[in-house]
């Protein structure tokens, strides 16, 4: 789609960032490896001056009174910024995708494979969380494609900083920093960016479901949104007790962005009141905030604030917790399906038959049995490295790594 008032430098971002995607694509994996590990290099060696850069954002984004969640997504401490360097050496180093599978004769005189390829030119808007951008430009670079950042203005001077280090890192070894590019933060730039359908082939949306559905209503790339809260955990009539309690409480860990918060419970009505007190009690020695539907209000007034009808389709982001009355299984699936992000949802529960029915009769993108579902962008032992959680229907639901990156291409020889 081309417009009238088309942004020039827009047009001259997305052009420099094709061509460098055109000349990433012919690199192999060795090249690619060190690149990403010269950009880990440079921002290790740019480490103050991003901090500073950070500390500017961060004072203006006081006096723009910039809401809490989004000051603590923004502030990076040396540690959260160093855990961030060596997830990008990480990516460095984990194996290929690229790759061909042999599909088979189609008849005659005619073979065909499939080989996987970069998509081309992938953006990224997201707000706050700067490190972020570092991790999603490693992954553009990781699968040959170029990535173009658009963040938020409450950390403008940061992403700023971290941009123009890993283009020094990509020059360092002869690839096009071009690769890696960032735009302003404008409203208007961004509808023209979300509607750039010859030119990009991929948005990657994260941050608060307000940003989220912006983009989702503006696009007409393709786009990828990732989801952050309101996951449910539903506790059945025979769940363990403890499993719930550590299961909510792991699930709000996260630095800083608890992207699988378990922020609404489903309660099977045959739960004791001891159970139910004991959780309770136990949540709030957490620092948690309960609420709770008009049933459990009138009965237990004393643990529970009532939740607001909205509340059950709303993220908190925060450590609050609903509690709400269910008579059975199905009665939790169709209230998840109905209220929950549906990104990753639970179940705890003795019964193998209620958690067949629970797997079987769920709409979500994860499901979680008796875990945790605490999100990882790397967990110890794991050679896979996630950027978010996406719940939108399509091949890539759910956790998105290196994959979504990528495109299978039929050949087809003769």
């Amino acid at each position: 789609m081309e417009h009238a008032n088309a942004n020039p430098s827009l047009a001259s971002v997305l052009a420099q960032s094709i061509q460098a995607g055109r000349h990433l694509a012919l690199t192999n994996s060795k090249q690619r490896e060190q690149a990403i590990g010269s950009m880990a290099t440079a921002l290790r060696g740019s480490f103050h001056d991003i901090l500073e850069a950070n500390t500017l954002d961060l004072e203006a984004s006081r006096e723009l009174g910039i809401s809490d969640l989004l000051l603590e997504w923004l502030k990076l401490t040396p540690e959260r910024l160093q855990r961030y360097i060596d997830l990008l050496h990480r990516l460095g180093e984990l194996s290929s995708t690229y790759g061909a599978t042999d599909i088979g004769s189609q008849g005659g005189d005619r073979h065909s494979y499939r080989r996987v390829r970069p998509l081309g030119t992938i953006a990224f808007i997201y707000e706050a969380l700067p490190e972020l951008g570092a991790i999603a430009a490693g992954m553009g670079i990781k699968t040959g494609n170029s990535i173009v950042l658009r963040g938020g203005i409450e950390t403008q001077h940061t992403n700023l900083a971290i941009a123009n280090t890993l283009r020094s890192g990509l020059e360092r070894v002869d690839l096009p920093p071009d690769a890696v590019q960032i735009v302003d933060s404008s409203p208007s730039l961004l509808y023209e960016l979300l509607t750039r359908t010859q030119q990009v082939n991929l948005a990657i949306c994260y941050g608060r479901p307000s940003l989220i559905h912006q983009v989702t209503q503006q696009a007409t790339v393709a786009i990828l949104p990732a989801a952050i809260g309101n996951c449910y955990l539903y506790w059945g009539a025979n769940g363990n007790l403890e499993i719930v309690r550590q299961a909510i409480c792991d699930s709000h860990v996260g630095e800083p962005d608890a992207v699988n918060a378990i922020e609404k419970v489903l309660i099977h009505r045959d739960r004791s009141s001891t159970s139910l007190t004991t959780l309770w009690k136990s949540l709030k020695e957490k620092g948690f905030v309960l609420h709770g539907d008009r049933e459990l209000v009138s009965n237990y007034g004393e643990h529970l604030q009532l939740a607001q009808d909205r509340e059950w389709y709303q993220p908190y982001l925060r450590k609050i917790v609903a509690f709400k009355l269910v008579d059975n299984v199905d009665a939790a699936i169709a209230t998840i399906d109905r209220y929950s992000s549906g990104h990753a949802d639970c179940i705890v529960t003795d019964s193998y038959l209620e958690t067949q029915q629970f797997v079987a009769g769920i709409n979500s993108a994860c499901v979680y049995v008796n875990a945790s579902p605490r999100f990882y962008r790397h967990q110890q032992g794991c050679d896979r490295i996630w950027l978010g959680m996406s719940n939108y229907p399509g091949s890539q639901r759910g956790a998105i790594g290196l994959a979504a990156l990528m495109a299978n291409q039929q050949v087809t020889m003769g």
